[in-house]
């Protein structure tokens, strides 16, 4: 290629990976398409697309989502608390060792 094929606007010379140079596409039309969702999107009287369901389904569908959880059981509750603090813990010290011995090796440099 030349400097004149790969360089971009403002004279940035574009990225070229081994399916750029060889010409071979990432993607094609049709596998885009078939990627796409199927299903028709609603539509108002005036042929506008309509997204959503508006702010008055808002409510139902956020209790029909809260239905379909399963919500964990007292037991399991209290040893997901438990490994959590645990982690907590470890972390804390994890993280108050490194800044310690930061601390130390700083304070050994500064000081005569």
């Amino acid at each position: 290629m030349s400097d004149e094929q790969n360089t971009g606007v403002g004279g940035t010379s574009r990225p070229t990976g081994k399916r750029q140079l060889s010409g071979t596409s990432t993607t094609t039309a049709s596998s885009t398409e078939a990627k796409q969702v199927s299903a028709p999107a609603k539509t108002t009287g005036s042929g506008e697309t309509k997204f959503g369901g508006g702010v008055a389904s808002f409510l139902p569908e956020v209790v029909s989502e809260v239905r379909k959880v399963i919500w964990p059981t007292a037991k399991q509750l209290v040893v997901y608390t438990i490994v959590v603090l645990v982690f907590l813990i470890l972390l804390t010290a994890l993280v108050s060792g490194v800044d310690f011995l930061a601390g130390l090796g700083v304070e050994k440099i500064l000081t005569p």
